[in-house]
């Protein structure tokens, strides 16, 4: 009979129609063809890997975590429920570095080892983060739509007064975290004048610390990259959105509960700031009437910074290694619970 065990100890894999050794993972995430065929590759190793859709139903999934031993999980929410169901449950590891989509007192309280993966998407939220500063400073989604049409190509005066430059414009970023750091290394690089806003001082970080109200008053662009906690939460509501420099814009590649939405509904709809370049919401996915999907200067992407090819993979690497350690019983790499 195989055994494998965590730093919580050891737990028997029973036989449900599999090898006595193999390690039973799921996987609840949208992938192509590629790395379905890299997590088949795992069987050599003794690991069992079976995908299903992100979107798919709950039945299914349910189904086959009541025999997994291992998660491997996005976005969807892991629910007390969920965990209750799984009796074989013995890691949850995300892929990518928030866990507010786990329920982490649940997984604590069953001895459930829950991981996460630091700096695997930091250069693909890097890069989203500066391209959704440009398109919203360049209004590119605008420009699209015009030039697909019939008066793109012959613009009216004074469209110039609604563009700019990221150079010679202050920015200020809320967290100092790697992602931050690699922004504002680019920025930097771009001539902007960095400004940060942490708890404790980075001295190594390219860039000015201030106070967050002085940060929101100063700057021309404020990007988000703090987790959300309960500390967090709506840390941009209404009384922070109205210290926004008049004109500026914001940038959210984070958690969309950081920001007080109906406030930045009414901050865009009266011109108080400029735009808004929205990676994530705080419902996700919106209804199909949420406001913010249906106001000019929004731009909105459905939670994709970090989805690249290269992030996959990264992330693959470190979920095979820290199976591998389940099964041997070897402490696990990032372990948040």
């Amino acid at each position: 009979m195989g055994r494998f065990g965590s730093e919580g100890g050891d737990a028997v894999i029973a036989q449900h129609g599999h090898q006595s050794d193999e390690i039973r993972i799921v996987a609840r995430a949208d992938l192509g063809p590629g790395l379905v065929a890299e997590l088949g590759a795992w069987r050599a190793d003794g690991l069992a890997v079976e995908v299903l859709p992100e979107r798919g139903e709950d039945a299914p999934f349910l189904e086959r975590l009541s025999e997994a031993d291992v998660l491997l999980h996005v976005l969807n929410p892991v629910t007390a429920d969920m965990m209750a169901r799984a009796p074989r449950l013995k890691l949850i590891q995300k892929i990518g570095v928030g866990v507010n989509t786990i329920d982490l007192e649940e997984a604590v309280r069953r001895g459930i080892a829950v991981c996460n993966m630091p700096a695997t998407n930091t250069a693909a939220v890097a890069e989203m983060t500066i391209a959704l500063m440009l398109v919203a400073l360049r209004r590119l989604t605008a420009f699209d739509r015009m030039a697909r049409g019939s008066t793109g190509w012959h613009l009216e005066a004074g469209w110039e007064a609604r563009l700019g430059e990221i150079a010679g414009r202050t920015v200020g970023l809320v967290g100092a975290g790697a992602v931050a750091r690699r922004v504002a290394g680019v920025l930097t690089a771009m001539e902007a004048d960095v400004v940060y806003w942490s708890r404790t001082r980075q001295p190594e970080f390219p860039g000015r610390l201030l106070d967050r109200d002085e940060l929101l008053a100063s700057s021309d662009i404020v990007s988000l990259h703090i987790p959300l906690t309960n500390e967090t939460s709506h840390i941009l509501d209404r009384h922070a959105i109205a210290r926004m420099k008049p004109g500026a814009i914001l940038v959210n590649t984070a958690r969309g509960g950081l920001v007080e939405e109906p406030a930045l509904i009414d901050a865009l709809r009266q011109k108080r700031i400029a735009a808004a370049a929205l990676d994530v919401l705080a419902i996700e996915p919106p209804d199909d009437n949420h406001p913010l999907l249906h106001e000019d200067n929004v731009i909105v992407t459905p939670h994709v910074a970090w989805l690249t090819q290269e992030t996959w993979r990264r992330s693959l690497a470190i979920a095979h290694e820290n199976v591998l350690r389940l099964a041997r019983g070897a402490p696990l790499l990032h372990r948040v619970a």
